[in-house]
């Protein structure tokens, strides 16, 4: 236990900050004298006391964590902090069971964006403020992660981005803190121009507040059960969700590139234009293909499609319409872009646009190796040569990635799903993308039908997702818990 400490040290200061989260819904709820107040009043004072009563058993611990004490810290603070933040979901007035309230709370933090409320427009402001909050302090957290603690632990490949770890080649700042504070900053700057951009589009405060967080986040949450169905008419707020969207799932290192007069930071960027790119490839086709199937306008069609095309691709989870219903190629479609998920440093989750671009390099020279056997190839990326150990890591990732998918449907499908629920169910809770397909879980369904069993393996899967896998599959192995 006493190795222990540091870690549990940590946990402390991190549920104190989520307390401390707790204010904001605490003070519109007491403004408009809400009955819910109590809820966030008794949740705060228990994640409060916890925590101090942590701080108090740890005051002398130093915060000295190795390797083996990262991937345990990494893994245990998103399960501790999705629990402790679904006690207003019980407490309060959705008085949803604990399965139901723990799902909810970890696809906030996990910018998931799957849902098993209704009538969201009736909740109290006090919850809805705190479903973009959860989804917020979630978002920031992922970049953190993605820039100081997953390249350190060596995790999918995520070594590959130098300016993104702690041994530094070519410095943006002097170290992984400075780097994370810089992007926090961003974070902030982003989301308040979100707000504004939302409120002078039209939108209420309460909206533009809540859905600027969950749009920079790329988590999905909206304030009604027809998520951004209800601006379906308003293409002005639309174009901005791509836009605040896109944001959060470009990688921050580079905007601080960009504010240190780097000009063509983000467009040199492998990544960024892979994924810009595929965008664009994406939304052509299907608003061909929409302008030709249905009588619309192609101006309608474009914004419809490039909403919904980003939505998924950067892993948000919004919704303007039905997609399910744009007939069989569009569905296809955006089952497969499910997977691919924004850049690495980003709020994005997915498999991450930069292990495909790695598998196709691979397998451009593999093709080359058939032709001439004893030649010579060199792969780079970025600019910059890729070694094996990144390559390992890309192959292990995507491995492991498919086939949680498969293990995770086959346990969905053996609880009674059908195939399409147990199958999209599982990737876009892997994916952390929000929404599946079919009428169940599909963008004009949500996820409170399932079984409470199905929940707790989406939950599962949700962290796995978010957390690039490996990081919690090693701690499965006996070898890590040997000294």
């Amino acid at each position: 236990m006493r190795d222990a400490k540091p870690i549990f040290k940590i946990l402390a200061l991190l549920l104190l900050v989520l307390a401390l989260f707790m204010l904001p819904p605490i003070v519109l709820l007491g403004m408009e004298n809400d009955p819910d107040l109590w809820a966030f009043l008794q949740s705060m004072g228990l994640v409060a006391l916890v925590s101090v009563t942590l701080l108090i058993w740890t005051w002398r611990a130093p915060v000295e964590l190795k390797t083996r004490h990262m991937f345990i810290l990494t893994t245990l603070s998103w399960v501790l902090i999705s629990a402790f933040a679904s006690l207003p979901l019980v407490l309060g007035a959705p008085q949803l069971s604990f399965s139901d309230a723990v799902f909810e709370s970890v696809s906030a933090i996990t910018t998931t964006g799957s849902t098993v409320l209704s009538g969201i427009e009736h909740l109290s402001d006090g919850l809805k403020l705190w479903r973009g909050l959860m989804q917020w302090f979630g978002g920031i957290g992922i970049i953190v992660m993605a820039i100081a603690i997953l390249p350190f632990l060596k995790v999918g490949g995520m070594r590959l981005f130098q300016t993104e770890s702690s041994d530094w080649s070519d410095k943006v700042l002097p170290r992984a803190g400075g780097i994370a504070k810089a992007s926090t900053i961003i974070y902030l700057g982003f989301t308040l121009v979100a707000f504004l951009s939302y409120r002078w589009a039209g939108m209420g405060m309460l909206d533009a507040i809540v859905h600027a967080m969950s749009s920079v986040s790329t988590g999905g949450f909206a304030n009604y059960d027809a998520s951004f169905g209800i601006y379906h008419d308003r293409p002005l707020i639309l174009w901005l969700g791509c836009l605040f969207m896109l944001a959060g799932a470009l990688p921050f290192v580079l905007y601080i590139r960009l504010l240190r007069d780097s000009r063509g930071a983000l467009w040199r960027d492998q990544q960024v234009r892979g994924l810009l790119v595929l965008l664009a490839l994406v939304i052509a086709a299907l608003t061909l293909y929409r302008t030709l199937a249905f009588t619309e306008s192609p101006f309608e069609a474009l914004t419809e499609v490039a909403f919904n095309v980003i939505s998924v691709v950067t892993t948000t989870g919004y919704a303007s319409d039905d997609y399910t219903q744009w007939g069989p190629l569009a569905v296809t479609t955006f089952f497969f872009i499910t997977f691919v998920g924004g850049c690495s440093g980003s709020t994005s989750g997915g498999i991450k646009i930069f292990r495909f671009q790695i598998g196709v390099l691979m397998l451009v020279n593999q093709l080359r190796y058939l032709v001439h056997p004893s030649g010579v190839f060199a792969q780079r990326y970025n600019g910059r040569p890729l070694n094996d150990e990144v390559v390992r890591a890309v192959i292990a990732f995507s491995f492991f990635f498919f086939l949680t998918v498969a293990v995770l449907s086959l346990a969905l499908a053996a609880l009674g799903l059908d195939m399409v629920t147990a199958i999209t169910g599982a990737s876009t809770a892997l994916t952390n993308v929000g929404p599946g397909l079919g009428e169940v879980i599909g963008p004009s369904g949500n996820f409170a039908s399932l079984p409470d069993a199905a929940k707790w393996l989406l939950c599962v899967g949700m962290l796995m997702g978010r957390l690039e896998i490996l990081t919690v599959l090693v701690l499965l192995m006996p070898f890590f818990w040997r000294k």
